[in-house]
């Protein structure tokens, strides 16, 4: 859908007054253009559906003017609906709406006269409705948000419609319920599920009214239901997941994990009971290598039956495997005070025991420049010097105030990152796999976005970032150049590749936010290629080795990063991953204050896809 126009409603005008114009000179198909940009910008308008009633008796019906091919704008898809419900041809119509709706299900492509008056559904043919349901539901969340469901209302009077005309007809009555139960009429969704299974017994309808059931939190009866449509259909597997998900919504892992076994007994490929079991084992045991087993499952079944939100539910809000970690230590803490007392810390000092990293000394003297850092002390080994000899050198000092060595990225660099970064993903592989968009980009502007991360984006992530936490940007932007780096020239085998050289040459240099960006992409490297985890898993466990060493001898900003990193790793030795929650259990016995209120929580919706559907 075109976008650039702040106004909805004026745009709509615009287009209407081209439409009427065109329409008026004689110029049908420039009028039909506008009359479906208006549409797609007001789709309820009187005056838009008047004009296209206008358009329809001076063409002839008008639907050459809207022709349907694979790249069809959603305004057009729209005209054309309201013009086959005005030949007579309502069906087809509500056909359209339903793919406008499952293209924009916020928009109320619905909400006209035609579609809510009782007659249609008496014209309808039940089944034929029941589909149309059926394809709505397929493009919503279950439940929709309330903010939502008012687009979607005129489909709800469609169904109360069709059933007042059709009472006893099982797949309308379980369809209708299926819409019910995501808008939020979960008693409405009981009853008509439940007289569809009295009507036409059937093993979706006995599924339909388990679902109704479990969303009215009547766990026994929703289970009683599924039990029933399992009795009527064995083979079907997707009900035997459907068990053990409600069975493991309500605490009873072991018996969920049950049905997960029966249905891989049968089908040992079948992605639903596949996915639900790594799901149900990682919840009973918290181990990763379940974790690991589905993304290898999904990379090697890329066509499964539907999107599953499996790995994406273990992995939400998780450090690393869901989103990067909040930066630690009293430099960035006295940041974040600075931000939420919008004084540009002024007045204020911190003062520290060694120099802190150079990500954080950058951003710190960027966001708040009042805020006055101290350096007491220079304890060996020296925090500004890289871990090992060979790194690339990155920043130079005076004195302990870092610039970097590097070059500016190009601007084309800076636009890319400013259109992939973000602080959560769905799962590492999605991660990976959404960073491909800075294949293009070479190695110098990745390590110059590095040192030179551009500002935040002036959107809503932009702005919340800005108003509670700006290393947040900073560390994101780290992270996805670092991910772009795995996209620089795949085709070189792994061990001798330069992007593996390059990781490694940032993972051993200063102690910075940017070790922990360059190991998140060896992590991720070792998720997504299952030949290169016995590397990674060796670089890992050496470098958190080392930073517990230096932790004996002075504070590691970035150790408790490090430690959650190694715990996100495949294949990491036991020895290792003990290391690394002793770390993490020594820092949770330190920890005197508060953590600082995390914004990640509140962007993680707008950044990862829904749940799987329903039916």
């Amino acid at each position: 859908m075109p976008e650039g126009r702040d106004d909805p409603a004026l745009s709509a005008t615009e287009e209407l007054a081209l439409a009427r114009l065109a329409l008026d000179e004689g110029d049908l198909h420039h009028a039909a253009g506008h009359l479906a940009g208006a549409l797609a910008r007001a789709p309820t308008l009187p005056e838009v559906h008047e004009t296209l009633a206008r358009l329809a008796a001076a063409s002839g019906g008008g639907l050459d003017l809207f022709p349907i091919n694979h790249h069809t704008f959603v305004g057009a898809v729209v005209a054309r609906a309201h013009l086959l419900a005005a030949t007579g041809r309502p069906a087809e119509g509500l056909e359209l709406l339903a793919a406008a709706t499952g293209y924009a299900p916020g928009t109320e492509w619905a909400a006209v006269p035609w579609v809510t008056t009782p007659e249609l559904a008496e014209r309808l043919d039940p089944e034929h409705t029941a589909r149309i349901l059926m394809q709505v539901c397929s493009a919503l969340p279950d439940p929709v948000p309330r903010i939502g469901r008012a687009a979607l209302a005129p489909y709800l009077t469609l169904a109360r419609n069709a059933v007042t005309v059709r009472p006893d007809h099982g797949l309308l009555l379980g369809a209708a319920s299926a819409l019910a139960r995501r808008l939020g009429e979960v008693a409405l969704a009981i009853r008509w599920a439940a007289r569809g299974v009295r009507a036409q017994p059937s093993k979706m309808g006995e599924v339909w009214l388990g679902y109704a059931y479990r969303s009215a939190g009547r766990t026994r009866d929703a289970l009683a239901a599924l039990n029933r449509a399992v009795a009527l259909d064995p083979d079907d597997l997707a009900v035997y997941a459907d068990i053990a998900g409600t069975l493991a919504d309500t605490g009873r892992l072991d018996e969920a994990l049950e049905w997960t076994e029966r249905a891989l007994a049968r089908d040992p490929s079948f992605d639903c009971a596949v996915h639900t079991a790594h799901r149900l084992r990682h919840l009973r045991d918290g181990d990763l290598a379940h974790l690991v087993a589905l993304a290898d499952f999904v990379r090697d079944h890329p066509d499964d039956s539907h999107e599953h939100g499996d790995l994406a539910q273990c992995c939400r809000g998780r450090p690393w495997l869901g989103q990067l970690t909040p930066a630690g230590g009293p430099l960035i803490d006295a940041m974040r005070r600075a931000v939420a007392d919008d004084d540009n810390g002024m007045g204020g000092a911190v003062r520290l025991a060694a120099a802190a990293p150079p990500s954080a000394v950058r951003t710190v003297t960027s966001t708040a420049p009042g805020l006055r850092i101290e350096i007491t002390g220079t304890p060996e080994p020296d925090p500004r010097e890289p871990r090992r000899a060979s790194a690339q050198r990155l920043w130079d000092y005076a004195d302990s105030v870092p610039t970097p060595v590097l070059p500016e990225p190009s601007a084309a660099a800076v636009e890319r990152i400013g259109q992939v970064a973000h602080p959560a993903w769905p799962h590492p592989p999605a991660a990976y796999d959404a960073a491909v968009g800075l294949a293009g980009l070479d190695v110098a502007d990745l390590l110059g976005l590095l040192v030179h991360p551009p500002a935040a984006p002036a959107n809503a992530v932009g702005r919340l970032l800005a108003a509670h936490d700006p290393s947040v940007w900073v560390r994101g932007v780290q992270v996805w150049a670092c991910l772009g780096l795995l996209h620089h020239r795949t085709d070189e085998p792994w061990d001798i590749s330069t992007r593996r050289r390059v990781l490694l040459d940032l993972v051993w240099g200063v102690e910075d936010w940017i070790t922990e960006a360059a190991l998140f992409a060896l992590v991720t490297a070792a998720w997504v290629d299952p030949q290169v985890r016995p590397d990674v898993a060796r670089v890992v466990a050496e470098r958190l080795a080392d930073a517990a060493a230096v932790a004996r001898a002075r504070p590691v900003p970035i150790a408790t990063s490090l430690a959650h990193l190694a715990l996100a790793a495949p294949a990491l030795d036991a020895a290792t991953a003990a290391l690394a929650s002793e770390l993490l259990a020594d820092r949770q016995s330190h920890q005197t204050l508060p953590r600082p209120r995390n914004p990640l929580r509140r962007l993680w919706h707008r950044l990862t896809k829904g749940a799987p559907r329903r039916p």
